[in-house]
């Protein structure tokens, strides 16, 4: 029978790793080459420039406009698109049988939106948890009670 290969996907808003499980008994490894790294910019960086000025309703004063998102809550978002679109073309290219996600509650929220229906449909487990510091060795203890390390 083959082994199931498991695929766990650690992320945050500004990183991701992955690492690979092959079955009982084989423990944890990174996979090489798969992590991926963003720039965390705080909004006041992304928005340094001044918003703009809108006209009252009535009268003739001006406000200062809002932006309709944060700038910064913008960019975790498309970080979660970039990570569901890698992941749906490694199981195109079968690299993986099902999937744990570790991740941080506001990008495991992300990344539940941007996943297509195809990849949701092999998600094993997920744990709302920021361990992206982790290494290998202790990762694999809060994963215990998921998989058979």
């Amino acid at each position: 029978m083959k082994p199931i290969k498991t695929w766990i996907i650690v992320a945050d808003g500004s990183g991701m790793r992955v690492f690979v499980n092959d079955g009982p008994g084989h423990g944890l490894s990174e996979v090489a080459g798969k992590a991926r790294k963003t720039d965390p910019k705080p909004s006041g960086d992304i928005d340094a420039d001044k918003p703009g000025r809108s006209f009252d309703s009535k009268g003739r004063g001006r406000h200062a406009m809002e932006p309709p998102t944060d700038s910064s809550r913008h960019a975790k978002r498309v970080f979660a698109s970039e990570i569901a679109d890698a992941l749906e073309k490694e199981q195109r290219a079968k690299a993986f049988d099902r999937l744990v996600l570790v991740a941080a509650p506001s990008m495991l929220g992300d990344l539940r939106a941007a996943l297509p229906e195809s990849v949701q449909k092999v998600i094993y487990h997920e744990l709302a948890k920021d361990l992206t510091h982790l290494n290998e060795r202790d990762l694999a203890g809060h994963l215990d009670d998921i998989l058979a390390l």
